[in-house]
């Protein structure tokens, strides 16, 4: 069987995507360079660059291409710029940031997709995504303040400590919203002591478990 031309694959996903609305040149750039492939099970790799989402195991899903770059170009983030992600997943969504030059803070509470995960993105040279094993609703007070948050699954509520280390300025990105239905993508803003809320349209997201699942 002839290898698929998966780079050929992301160049039309990137121009897709583009089409639907998302201008921003390093997300773009971002989406053609990263191997999605790598980042989906053997059974799904065909169908790796569809504009869907794909199912990664253990009740959890890799976004759909458009979600991932609507939810990235929304942080507003230059190269170099701080970022943590809840929810690792598979870990696409953290080589998408460091591919576009971010060090990113992840954190996965699925042991078996933490190792997975961490593995494939040190394959893949992200040495700039660091990797934790954990409940994500408590952030990662270490390494705080973050430029931009980003959250892969829905809470009922924005989780209070992802808005405590939100640094001045930047943006929290997180669907928020019952589980088994539709949700609200919300990109909160800090402004000191308050917060700006903009309204990015219905997305669906697997339910964001706090404490034991």
């Amino acid at each position: 069987m002839m290898p698929r031309d998966y780079e050929q694959q992301r160049q039309e996903m990137a121009a897709l995507i583009k089409r639907r609305g998302v201008r921003d040149p390093a997300v773009l750039a971002a989406l053609r360079t990263v191997p999605r492939e790598a980042f989906v099970p053997d059974t799904w790799q065909e169908k790796a660059h569809g504009d869907y989402p794909l199912s990664i195991g253990h009740g959890q899903t890799i976004s759909q291409p458009y979600i991932v770059a609507l939810m990235t170009q929304a942080l507003e983030l230059e190269s170099g710029a701080r970022v943590l992600e809840v929810g690792t997943g598979s870990g696409y969504q953290a080589a998408i940031l460091a591919e576009m030059g971010m060090e990113v803070y992840t954190i996965e509470r699925v042991p078996e997709l933490y190792a997975q995960a961490k593995a494939v993105l040190a394959e893949l040279g992200y040495t700039q995504v660091h990797c934790k094993l954990g409940d994500g609703y408590g952030g990662w007070p270490e390494h705080a303040p973050y430029d931009g948050i980003i959250a892969t699954a829905a809470p009922h509520q924005i989780p209070p400590p992802l808005l405590e280390q939100l640094a001045d300025g930047g943006h929290l990105v997180i669907p928020v919203g019952p589980s088994g239905g539709y949700q609200t993508l919300w990109r909160i803003t800090r402004r000191g002591d308050d917060f700006d809320r903009l309204d990015l349209g219905g997305v669906a997201f697997v339910p964001f478990v706090h404490g034991e699942s």
